[in-house]
């Protein structure tokens, strides 16, 4: 049952292996040895940034779904939620002097352009994925060809960072605020309640109206649709949407202890690791309550049950350890799935462990020292990491994600100097829908 809500939760999608693909970024990158701690990171960071930037689709500048090409899922397929991640990952790479300020500007002008000019939005909502040359909606599954309220959520939160870090009086960054500042302002949130329910849906589409059905209840990765909605200056939901939908399921309140270690929410051992990435790449979790949970309580505690069980190592698989460890969804050797201590087949995966590296800097480090160092030779790569390997049966992934990529240089840097957490939290309009929520919270400085 907990292997069918997952499922469902994310999307899951196969992907046939047996058909011929084509690798983008998989060619070999040179291993650095001796580095220090802060080199490491800035070499992961700087290397992982080239899937957004050199690999970005020349159309619009938004990122591709994936680096492998096979029955319309790779490099022709555009994604909103992993740009949004890659958007992110810009204003990281213009902080750290890889590409000047006036090329960042520029890149994400023409995204913007690309989104309010080209692209379908439904009631101001992205698709999950466009076709690149055209801007048309590329259907993520039969009836679900419209709006995204969780995929938007991902783009808004690298838009609403964007806003707030390109700051200058010049005519580039005014027309990029103005711009943005637009496009949130057409996000019809309350749309997405359906008529007034008090929940939000994830889907709407004119062809299919709200066939998908699928009502956004917590926890997962969702936290930031709510907040977002919550936040919106002109389309917003009431804070019973948030208290009456996402705070009530089946599947909300946690409580137990796995490996010793409480879990406040969720699904017994926590879930697949990018639930604590996703919605916390601005979102800042140190300082973060509510009612329910203190939310940097409840992602360490997750990340700390992730690696406890692959300590363990109930299934006996070769390789697990506390080197090597971190389960969440991506690409493996027979297609892509959620992974998870409830759902395990043997598949690490790197972002997870390397993007928990706010809650875990000890851990994590030690995992990324082994991922790049000892199995850099078949793990890194031109894009930064392989999506996934399997260390008990030595297949490795060739490919990489969006979602999986951006995670890694956005929590690495908020890691480093809490960048992207600085500017969304700044948001007014954010501090307002935390406001009305109920949320304590902290604005860095």
């Amino acid at each position: 049952m907990l292997r069918f809500l997952i499922a469902g939760l994310i999307g899951i999608f196969i992907i046939n292996p047996t058909i011929a693909q084509e690798y983008y970024g998989s060619e070999p990158e040179p291993v650095k040895m001796g580095l220090t701690d802060d080199q490491l990171l800035e070499e992961v960071q700087r290397v992982t940034f080239r899937y957004f930037w050199d690999f970005a689709d020349p159309t619009s500048g938004l990122a591709r779904e994936r680096s492998n090409t096979n029955t319309g899922y790779g490099h022709e397929v555009i994604t909103s939620g992993g740009s949004g991640f890659g958007i992110m990952s810009i204003i990281v790479a213009v902080n750290r002097k890889w590409i000047t300020r006036q090329q960042g500007v520029d890149r994400l002008l023409k995204i913007i352009n690309y989104l309010r000019k080209k692209a379908d939005s439904y009631h101001g909502m992205f698709p999950h994925w466009w076709y690149a040359e055209t801007g048309r909606t590329k259907p993520f599954s039969r009836k679900d060809d419209g709006g995204d309220i969780v995929e938007s959520a991902f783009m808004f939160q690298g838009l609403l960072c964007a806003m707030e870090y390109f700051d200058q009086d010049n005519a580039s960054e005014r027309e990029l605020r103005h711009k943005i500042n637009i496009t949130w302002r057409e996000a019809e949130w309350n749309w997405y309640t359906r008529g007034g329910r008090e929940v939000l849906y994830w889907h709407w589409s004119p062809n299919n109206g709200w066939a998908m059905n699928f009502e956004v209840r917590g926890y997962n990765e969702c936290l930031l649709a709510y907040i977002l909605a919550a936040s919106s200056p002109t389309y917003p939901i009431d804070a019973e949407v948030y208290h009456k939908g996402w705070a009530m399921s089946n599947f909300f309140k946690n409580g137990k202890e796995f490996y010793g270690i409480k879990l406040p929410l969720g699904f017994d051992y926590g879930g697949p690791l990018f639930f604590t990435h996703y919605s916390f790449l601005g979102l800042n979790p140190k300082g973060l309550k509510d009612r329910y949970a203190d939310y940097w309580q409840q992602n360490q505690n997750h990340t700390l049950i992730n690696r406890a069980y692959c300590i363990a190592n109930p299934k006996g698989y070769a390789g697990y350890g506390a080197d090597c460890w971190g389960l969440s969804s991506s690409d493996d050797c027979f297609g892509y799935t959620a992974h998870s201590p409830e759902n395990d087949n043997g598949t690490i995966s790197p972002t997870a462990a390397i993007s928990s590296i706010p809650y875990t800097p000890e851990y994590s480090l030690q995992a990324l020292r082994y991922f790049y160092e000892k199995m850099g030779n078949k793990l890194w790569t031109k894009y930064g990491f392989v999506d996934s390997f399997s260390p008990s049966t030595g297949c490795v992934s060739k490919s990489h994600l969006a979602i999986d990529q951006g995670p890694i240089i956005v929590m690495i840097e908020n890691y480093r100097t809490g960048l992207l957490w600085k500017l969304f939290m700044k948001n007014k309009d954010i501090q307002y829908g935390l406001n009305k929520l109920g949320f304590e919270y902290q604005v860095p400085k």
